[in-house]
């Protein structure tokens, strides 16, 4: 049976935690490849304890040795409160309660950006830009249930790039068009600051949504999911939600050309999040590259820097979890 077969490698637990899902695997080996992994609704657990239990129970393996999380909030003590979920836990007392040797618990952003390195090209997607200048810094930004932002920077003699830890995804979101000056308005008026997280994240694209049918003060459909605006544009060719779709993209590259201004990016621009691989090919003529490049008199360097799509489906951020624990060392 399966725990008769790994009963005496120690099983090594990997989690990223995100505002809608938990996704789960484990190793038998530091670097070997990931087992059983699924994907779990967060809504349909209590707490993060009772997800991770079902999950352990279904795959039917021993109690872990080791465990590393990534999670889509900052993490700056041992009690975590995530921003966009109700789950709330001390990273010390989930530790003994799984009865773990070790525990790292890093933001899901930082832990992606860990794995970025290891992705193959058939795991990207690129989007305008040139060639990556090797040793150069990297940023990563992705829209989902929140906007997560990080990046890695690579100092003179590291082997490894060093990820960057912080919340980038709620600064300030400007608008340059009077089109957006109004939209924000709106959001401004619901929210009172706006971040762009605020507009470039799921719920963002169903607020972009009514506040251009406010605007418009006729036509549309109430929706309640990014998936209902984007099915309403590329699929019904919905004029309202066309154009919500289209300044979700806008923000999203004016974002992303700030993050890639900020840190050098020469080594490129990832997009993570589940939002914009869904878009497909319609995401190459959005605006989303022309407002990544429209800085002025920077226009010539983010010209040359390419953009890369990360395909969901791989998992990096699991990966990037190994990485996290490495790095930790030992407790």
């Amino acid at each position: 049976c399966r725990g008769q077969k790994y009963r005496m490698a120690p099983v090594r637990l990997r989690a990223d935690i995100g505002g809608t899902n938990i996704r789960l695997a484990w190793r038998d080996q530091p670097d070997g490849r990931l087992h059983d992994t699924r994907v779990l609704p967060c809504a349909e657990f209590p707490t993060v304890d009772t997800a991770i239990a079902a999950y352990l129970a279904e795959v039917s393996i021993p109690t872990p040795r080791e465990a590393a999380f990534g999670i889509a909030n900052p993490v700056t003590g041992d009690e975590v409160r995530m921003t966009n979920h109700s789950w709330c836990f001390s990273q010390s007392a989930l530790k003994a309660s799984l009865g773990l040797q070790r525990l790292v618990v890093i933001n899901d952003f930082t832990a992606l950006a860990l794995a970025l390195p290891t992705l193959a090209p058939a795991q990207l997607r690129q989007v305008g830009g040139g060639a990556a200048v090797a040793g150069s810094a990297i940023a990563l930004v992705g829209p989902g249930t929140g906007l997560g932002v990080s990046g890695l920077v690579f100092p003179p003699g590291a082997s490894h790039g060093v990820p960057l830890s912080g919340e980038g995804g709620h600064v300030t979101l400007a608008a340059q068009t009077q089109r957006e000056f109004d939209v924000l308005a709106i959001l401004q008026e619901r929210y009172g600051h706006v971040s762009a997280e605020r507009a470039v994240c799921g719920a963002g694209l169903v607020d972009l949504y009514h506040a251009l049918r406010r605007l418009a003060q006729r036509g549309g459909k109430e929706v309640s999911s990014a998936a209902q605006v984007t099915d309403l544009a590329l699929q019904s060719n919905d004029a309202l939600a066309l154009e919500a779709l289209d300044l979700f993209c806008g923000f999203l590259g004016s974002v992303a050309g700030n993050l890639a201004l900020t840190l050098g990016a020469r080594g490129g621009v990832y997009l993570g999040g589940g939002i914009v691989p869904r878009l497909g090919t319609w995401f190459d003529q959005s605006s989303f590259r022309a407002r990544f490049e429209s800085k002025g008199r920077f226009q010539p360097y983010l010209a040359d820097l390419p953009c890369c799509i990360i395909d969901p489906t791989a998992t990096p951020a699991l990966h990037g979890d190994s990485r996290a624990l490495a790095i930790a060392g030992p407790d």
